[in-house]
């Protein structure tokens, strides 16, 4: 790794800690209700939309209450992704003529965008029109993320209060997410894009001639409204491609400037949730040993990848010398260099974004393992725009009980015991992802009618493909190890299964923990009180998240990148 790639890491892992207390500090306004900028002006539309919503009410919901609204209108926003879709040859923002797709990509692609997952088993500018890109996939990539952003509150707010079963307003909080901190945000972002040369247009596709006068011939360049969307996509940590080849695309990513605003807009609201967990429950210093032990576990992933793809492919002919470009660029976005395009892959994989400006499927097999890692650690390494806040929180509440265990207490939480019955939820919270993970790997690994005949790779690395598909839709990640055509009906359905249980199966434990602990009183600290806010509890919670995730995964892991690592070593291929 050169130099300019250390600065260039430095450089954005300080920014991310620098802006972490002013985007948490307006987060937190935003959703407590305190004065800000934009109240005055969204506050009667605020006021408009709880009344075409729930009928001008603003009453604070119960867990349930609030399980079921959201639920209602995730359902509504799936409903109207799918239809959308078999009708967009008819409707307007078509100049391609594109026709309708399948019915189970139709409901593979709803489910997706609707759990914030943005899995694309197809390529955008050859399958989607300019409408449905904008009023389905758009629409939904700043509902899923205020979804998520309202649950992770809701959490937050529980261990704040004390003695109630009202957590707020499902429907106040889904527009506050929307309209004070997404909207704005990424308003002034397509604007940064824009001035970059991302495209936003709603031309036709252009037929050029090449300037290869040997080849001859035309290409096709593909165009639209990229900019809004792909602003949206990064803020929300959703990360569906307007484009096919993802930020890899000189129309979606033309710049380094373009590339470092987009990187940087994948962690920012992540990061900026562990300072409104510290602001709101009134320990700032616990906010920060969360955000401390994220951090930590980002860092070692991308220099782990770096580490293993700078050593470069031994399999490649002694003529092709890897030490001069600076290891393994198979694969890698050649204009950014090596670091910028692991360190994409480890933010992306860490945030539950999903885009990518490299092919996953191009790195070496330890390289490959750390953006896998990361979506099987659970999507908790900054996560999804809240989303990760809430796994977190779980996994601080395991961290808390085993703590507890060690010392022969019970175990507290900022005030608050902890029972059997949030350690019910919470291990429920954690088993779905596994069993959605491994079960639909398994079937699929097994199967040639419908399972290995997807596949372009036999062995250790054709199993890595299908366990990073399937990771990544439980994970609600949507990033594509690719080599696998998961445009079929079995990968459709099953990864479409796959994310609705790794959102709302996931989704359901969390809000009843945190109405098992809004009913709580808050009792002072005592001298077997395990402080939140040290350095051990940032060890303990590290190793926690290490224990649950890589433990359990390690088994398949070791029949896949970690095989195909030790076959690639004895000079074996694929």
């Amino acid at each position: 790794m050169t130099i300019y790639g250390i600065i260039e890491i430095g450089l954005f892992l300080g920014l991310i800690t620098l802006l972490t207390k002013p985007v948490g500090v307006y987060l937190s306004k935003v959703y407590e209700g305190e004065r800000t900028l934009l109240q005055p002006v969204l506050a009667p539309l605020e006021r408009l939309f709880l009344r075409i919503s729930s009928g001008g009410s603003a009453r604070e919901m119960t867990w349930k209450e609030y399980g079921a609204a959201m639920l209602v209108f995730s359902l509504f926003s799936g409903l109207a992704v799918y239809f959308i879709q078999p009708l967009q040859f008819f409707l307007p923002a078509n100049p391609q003529g594109l026709p309708a797709p399948s019915e189970h990509l139709a409901f593979n692609t709803a489910v997706s965008f609707m759990t914030n997952t943005n899995w694309q088993a197809y390529g955008g500018e050859t399958t989607l029109s300019y409408f449905t890109q904008m009023a389905g996939l758009t629409v939904q990539n700043f509902a899923s993320a205020a979804v998520g952003m309202g649950i992770a509150i809701v959490f937050i707010r529980a261990i704040a209060r004390s003695a109630t079963d009202q957590l707020g307003n499902f429907w106040t909080d889904l527009f506050r997410g929307t309209f004070y901190v997404l909207l704005p945000m990424s308003i002034v972002l397509a604007i940064a894009l824009a001035s970059q040369g991302v495209v936003q247009n709603f031309a036709p596709y252009t037929t050029v001639e090449v300037l290869d006068p040997a080849g001859g011939g035309s290409q096709t360049i593909a165009q639209g409204p990229a900019a809004s969307q792909i602003a949206i996509k990064q803020l929300g940590t959703n990360g569906g491609g307007f484009f096919n080849v993802n930020s890899s695309h000189p129309l979606e990513n033309p710049t380094p400037i373009s590339n470092f605003l987009q990187l940087l807009a994948i962690l920012l609201i992540p990061a900026g949730f562990t300072y409104t967990l510290g602001r709101m429950v009134r320990s700032q210093k616990h906010g920060w040993a969360v955000f401390g032990a994220m951090m930590v576990l980002l860092v070692a992933g991308v220099f782990s990848a770096i580490w293993a793809e700078s050593r470069g492919n031994p399999l490649f002919p002694a003529a092709i010398d890897q030490t001069t470009v600076g290891g393994n660029y198979e694969g890698k976005e050649v204009r950014f260099g090596m670091a910028t395009s692991v360190l994409w892959a480890a933010s992306t994989t860490a945030a539950s974004n999903g885009s990518v400006n490299s092919m996953h499927d191009s790195y070496t097999p330890l390289g490959g393992l750390v953006p896998l890692l990361n979506i099987l650690l659970g999507e908790v390494i900054f996560g999804g725009v809240g989303a990760g806040m809430y796994g977190m929180l779980v996994m601080v509440i395991l961290t808390i009980f085993i703590a507890g265990l060690m010392v022969g207490r019970t175990p507290e939480y900022l005030g608050k015991k902890i029972n059997a019955y949030e350690i019910k939820m919470a291990m429920l919270y954690i088993l779905v992802f596994p069993v959605c993970i491994l079960g639909f790997t398994a079937i699929s690994a097994v199967s040639e009618d419908f399972g290995i005949t997807s596949l372009n790779n036999p062995g250790a690395h054709g199993l890595s493909e299908i366990l990073y598909a399937f990771a990544s839709g439980a994970g609600n990640n949507g990033s594509a190890f690719a080599g696998l055509n998961a445009n079929t009906y079995w990968y459709n359905t099953t990864m479409g299964l796959s994310m609705l249980a790794g959102r709302f199966l996931m989704i359901i434990p969390v809000l009843a923990i945190a109405g098992s602990l809004a009913r709580k009183t808050a009792v002072p600290p005592s001298l077997g009180t395990f402080p939140v806010d040290s350095y051990l509890f940032v060890i303990l919670l590290i190793g926690v998240i290490l224990i649950v995730g890589a433990l359990t995964f390690f088994p398949v892991l070791s029949l896949g990148p970690i095989l195909e690592h030790f076959q690639m070593m004895d000079g074996q291929s694929f």
